[in-house]
């Protein structure tokens, strides 16, 4: 089972805006497009955080990848962590209910801008393994955004 939903309106952080729901561009795409519920403008050396109010649901043994698109990259843009990994356990978690964001660094020497409505990354499941012989993991994540940092 793998869906996108919004995220509770309690969580949301642009309640006002019209949200774009996440989806393939083609048949054969991997990648499912996301959209900037806002208008941003990210000066050159910078980076901004587009929360897309949408979070993901997943199966436990799943990873959501979060990536630019290559037409954002061919206008110097990029993840400021280059990639989102996006664990199952970040789905409804008590800080952020899951809410997917997309933290874009402009490495350019123009402004880009966003309009509410255009791409700004793309998401795709994939299964993980683990070793088989790992301690038991017994953690459970509290936290939203970058929580699995200590």
């Amino acid at each position: 089972m793998r869906f996108f939903e919004p995220v509770k309106p309690e969580f949301r952080k642009h309640p006002e805006a019209t949200l774009k729901q996440p989806k393939r561009a083609t048949k054969c795409s991997a990648g499912y497009d996301f959209y900037s519920p806002i208008d941003v403008e990210i000066a050159p050396q910078t980076s901004k955080l587009i929360w897309t109010d949408f979070k993901a649901c997943m199966n436990n043994n799943e990873v959501l990848f979060i990536v630019v698109t290559s037409g954002m990259g061919k206008k110097g843009v990029m993840l400021a962590n280059t990639i989102g990994v996006i664990d199952s356990d970040y789905y409804g978690n008590e800080s952020t209910d899951g809410n997917l964001g997309f933290n874009l660094y402009n490495y350019g020497k123009e402004p880009y801008l966003i309009k509410a409505g255009d791409k700004i990354g793309q998401a795709i499941f994939t299964n993980y393994l683990t070793v088989d012989n790992e301690e038991e993991v017994t953690d459970i994540r509290k936290g939203g955004f970058g929580s699995t940092v200590k």
